[in-house]
C-alpha cells in the first residue's frame, strides 16, 4: 500500500513538473464577494419501510408499532460560499442553514431517519442547525476549518434523507500539480442527519448494537491521480481514534471500443482494524468490489462482484453514513457482513437519446451468500432496487427533479435476525436547488 502511495505521488510530481507553469485559483481571484454564492436547496422525501413480518419484528422504533415506517419531511438548505480575498493568502466563509418541516408522521409509523424523536415517541415537528467555516487559500491549495460537508472514501458525511450529516474540524486539499489531489484532515464531531447538536451521531457496535460515545478525533489522509484521460487511482487512509484504522484504493479504467460504446472497470477495496478501546467492537475486515460496466448509447449494462473477509463485517458509520464506496452498496443492504460474497447485475437506460432528456431509469438485482452468522448456517439475502428520475430541462422550474426508488430486500431467516426483518422500501424525493446569488 505504502509503495503504491509514493508511486503515484512520484509520478505526478514528474508530470507536474514537465508542464507549463500556469495561473493558479488564487491568482485569478476575483474577490470576497465578487465570486461568492448563496443557494437554496429544498428537498422533499415521502418514505414507506414495509415490514413484510409485521410489528412483531420491531418495525417501528416508537410506540404502538404499526409494521411499517412512514413519513414526509421537507428539508430547506441555505448555502453560503464565499471568494476568497485577493492577494497570496485568500481568506473566505462558508455558512449553512439547514432545517427540516415534519409533513407527516406518528408515532407507530416513526423511525425512516428524517426526524428526531420527542419523548412520546412522535418525530420532531421542525429542528434547524446552523454553522459555518473559515477558509483560506494559497494558490491551488484551500484549507478550511469548521462545519462542512465532507466526501472522502474514509470519511463521508451521509445525504441520503431530508438533510446531510455535518462534520466539523480541519480539511486541506491540494491540487497544485494537474491531475493529482491531495488531502488530509482531522474531524472532532459529526452531527447526524436528525441531530441539530454538534456531535449527535454515535457509531454502533457491529456484533452486540451496542451504541458508543461518538467520534471523538478521526485523522484523514489521501492521494487521488488521473495518469490518463481514462485511467485514475486512489489511495486514502483514516484513523479514528479508538474505533479503528481503514485503509482505501481505487482503480478506475475506461476503454473506448467504438462511438458511443464503451467498457468501464471500476475496483474499490477497504482493510478496516480495530484501535484502542475498540470501541466498535472487535473489527477486522476486509472487503473490496469489482464493476464492469458496457456502454452502449443511451443503455449500460453492469456486472459486478463483492467480497467480504477476516474475522468482522465491515465497520462504518462513526466515520459518516456515507463511508462505504463499494459497487454493491445499495438502496437498503450494503451486503458488507462477514464472509459474505455477492454478486450485481445493473442496466441504466438514458432516455434523453429518445427526445425525453432528464429522464432516466435504472433496474439492478444483488444476491448475497456464504455469510457468517455465528450460529453455523449461513446466511443469505437478496435485494432487487428499481429507480427512475426526472430533471425539468429549461423554464421557471429548471432543475427540479422527481426520483422514485423501489428496493425490495429479503433474507433467510439467520440472516433476518441478524440484519432485520424483511421489507420494501419505496421512496419519492423532489428535489429544488435555486441559485440566488
Amino acid at each position: 500500500m505504502q509503495v503504491m502511495k509514493w508511486s503515484v505521488i512520484a509520478l505526478a510530481v514528474a508530470a507536474g513538473t514537465s508542464q507549463m507553469a500556469v495561473a493558479s485559483s488564487q491568482s485569478e481571484s476575483k474577490g470576497f464577494v465578487e465570486d461568492s454564492s448563496f443557494n437554496i436547496f429544498n428537498r422533499v422525501l415521502y418514505m414507506n419501510r414495509d415490514f413484510k413480518n409485521g410489528a412483531a419484528n420491531g418495525a417501528s422504533d416508537s410506540a404502538n408499532p404499526a409494521g411499517y415506517r412512514e413519513e414526509t419531511g421537507l428539508g430547506i438548505r441555505l448555502l453560503y460560499e464565499s471568494g476568497f480575498t485577493q492577494g497570496t493568502v485568500g481568506v473566505g466563509v462558508d455558512a449553512h442553514s439547514l432545517s427540516s418541516i415534519k409533513l407527516d408522521s406518528g408515532r407507530g409509523r416513526y423511525g425512516t431517519g428524517q426526524f428526531a424523536q420527542t419523548g412520546d415517541g412522535r418525530g420532531d415537528d421542525t429542528q434547524t442547525e446552523v454553522g459555518g467555516a473559515v477558509k483560506f487559500r494559497v494558490s491551488d491549495t484551500v484549507l478550511k476549518y469548521g462545519n462542512q460537508f465532507v466526501e472522502s472514501p474514509v470519511f463521508t458525511t451521509d445525504d441520503s434523507r431530508i438533510l446531510p450529516e455535518v462534520a466539523t474540524g480541519t480539511l486541506l486539499t491540494s491540487n497544485e500539480i494537474a491531475g493529482l489531489e491531495l488531502t488530509a484532515g482531522r474531524f472532532t464531531a459529526l452531527s447526524s442527519q436528525t441531530g441539530s447538536y454538534r456531535d449527535s451521531i454515535n457509531g454502533r457496535d457491529s456484533d452486540t448494537g451496542l451504541k458508543n460515545p461518538g467520534l471523538t478525533a478521526a485523522n484523514i489522509v489521501g492521494a487521488s491521480y488521473s495518469f490518463t484521460e481514462n485511467f485514475s487511482g486512489a489511495i486514502h487512509a483514516s484513523d479514528v481514534d479508538d474505533y479503528f484504522k481503514k485503509q482505501y484504493i481505487n482503480l478506475n479504467y475506461n476503454l473506448p471500443l467504438a462511438e458511443e460504446q464503451a467498457l468501464n472497470f471500476d475496483l474499490n477495496a477497504y482493510r478496516t482494524k480495530d484501535d484502542g478501546q475498540k470501541l466498535a467492537g472487535d473489527v477486522d475486515n476486509k472487503i473490496w468490489s469489482l464493476a464492469v460496466a458496457y456502454s452502449l448509447g443511451a443503455h449500460k449494462f453492469t456486472l459486478a462482484h463483492q467480497r467480504s473477509s477476516g474475522d468482522s463485517a465491515y465497520a462504518y458509520g462513526i466515520d459518516g453514513n456515507g463511508t462505504i464506496w463499494l459497487a454493491n452498496s445499495v438502496q437498503y443492504s450494503d451486503f458488507d457482513r462477514k464472509d459474505e460474497r455477492s454478486w450485481q447485475a445493473r442496466y441504466d437506460l438514458n432516455m434523453a437519446q429518445y427526445g425525453v432528456p432528464g429522464l432516466s431509469f435504472m433496474t439492478r438485482y444483488i444476491y448475497g451468500d456464504n455469510i457468517d452468522t455465528g450460529v453455523g448456517e449461513e446466511g443469505k439475502e437478496h435485494e432487487f432496487n428499481f429507480e427512475t428520475k426526472y430533471v425539468i430541462q429549461e423554464g421557471p422550474a429548471k432543475d427540479l427533479s422527481f426520483r422514485l426508488r423501489s428496493a425490495i430486500w429479503r433474507a433467510n431467516s439467520v440472516q433476518n435476525a441478524e440484519y432485520g426483518a424483511d421489507n420494501n422500501d419505496f421512496r419519492l424525493i423532489i428535489d429544488y436547488p435555486l441559485s440566488v446569488l
